[in-house]
């Protein structure tokens, strides 16, 4: 008499939460942990008008770091964007000079000198083959130096009223930041929803690999160094509307603080993997952050090397080595 064994069913295998979800899980609950703290610190901390200046706040910086990501997605790294937004904002505010009539005007050329800036950097790494931090970092080093040659302290001034970019607010939300959505939306549907932004993927993936498959590999990257450039350009319009002048220096710490948020959001610095609301989400807990320090009365240096640490210990956290 045969005995029948009845071999047991497979199982099905766990689910796995995607990696790219439970980094941005990770900075939600991050956000979330420094409001709690905020409110305990000060009761003014969680008031919707602190947050809402906070959210305000973040306008610049996902600015540029917008423009970040889609390099360092490509593997590559943008190392001029503090230069190009101390050239850029002194240009705006000297060359407008409180004059009404020269707003539109100039706003329009500033935007078109940030992408031909931002074209020059693609250009150059695609045709002199250099890595893309030495490129960037030979241009912000004579970016920084033509600000300087163009003056040494603010300069110019705006009209009445071209504040409102920086502090108007339609139904209690901010302008800017309500730009900055917009512009993340577009980006996010660039990078999930056409070819266009899988390629872009694709080349920091496995740049060889995406050049055996004919993709366009040097178009690409000056196309993202370009919209850098135009990034910066709104950056730089920006911070002219909300201090009233263009300096000098304006940029200076934005090439560091650019690359927080990026890295916070979970892109890999190595390229190929990451996206762009991560990095709006990391904007916004570099904002709150900074915020919550401002509260306790930590100086912006320390700020700054608050920032460092973060970059060191999200780079740790979300190392992975690329497959070979």
């Amino acid at each position: 008499m045969s005995v029948t064994t009845i071999a047991p069913s497979p199982r099905a295998p766990a689910r796995r939460i995607p990696e790219q979800v439970l980094r941005l899980g990770i900075v939600v609950i991050l956000i979330a942990v420094i409001i709690v703290l905020g409110c305990v610190v000060s009761d003014r901390f969680g008031t919707m008008n602190n947050l809402l200046n906070v959210y305000e706040q973040s306008t610049d910086l996902a600015l540029v770091a917008l423009g970040q990501t889609l390099t360092i997605l490509t593997g590559g790294i943008d190392l001029s964007v503090g230069s190009m937004i101390s050239l850029l904002s002194v240009l705006t505010s000297g060359l407008i000079n409180s004059n009404g009539d020269l707003v539109l005007p100039v706003c329009a050329g500033v935007l078109l000198l940030g992408m031909i800036i931002g074209l020059v950097n693609g250009i150059g790494i695609v045709v002199l083959r250099v890595h893309p931090l030495i490129v960037t970092l030979g241009t912000g080093a004579m970016l920084q130096g033509l600000a300087l040659l163009y003056t040494m302290e603010p300069a110019g001034g705006v009209p009445d009223g071209f504040d409102f970019l920086a502090y108007g607010r339609v139904a209690d939300i901010s302008v800017g930041a309500s730009i900055v959505l917009v512009v993340y939306l577009l980006a996010s549907f660039l990078m999930r929803r056409t070819a266009t932004g899988r390629h872009i993927y694709a080349i920091g993936d496995d740049r060889h690999a995406a050049v055996l498959l004919g993709l366009p590999v040097r178009r690409l990257t000056v196309l993202v160094y370009t919209l850098s450039g135009l990034l910066c350009a709104m950056t730089a319009i920006y911070l002219v509307a909300r201090f009233g002048s263009g300096q000098p220096y304006a940029g200076a710490n934005y090439t560091l603080a650019s690359v927080t948020p990026v890295v916070v959001g979970g892109t890999m610095l190595s390229g190929g993997r990451g996206g762009v609301i991560g990095t709006l989400l990391g904007a916004y807990l570099i904002a709150i952050l900074n915020d919550f320090l401002n509260f306790l009365h930590v100086s912006t240096e320390i700020q700054l090397v608050v920032q460092g640490l973060i970059i060191m210990l999200a780079v740790s956290a979300y190392h992975e080595g690329k497959k070979g």
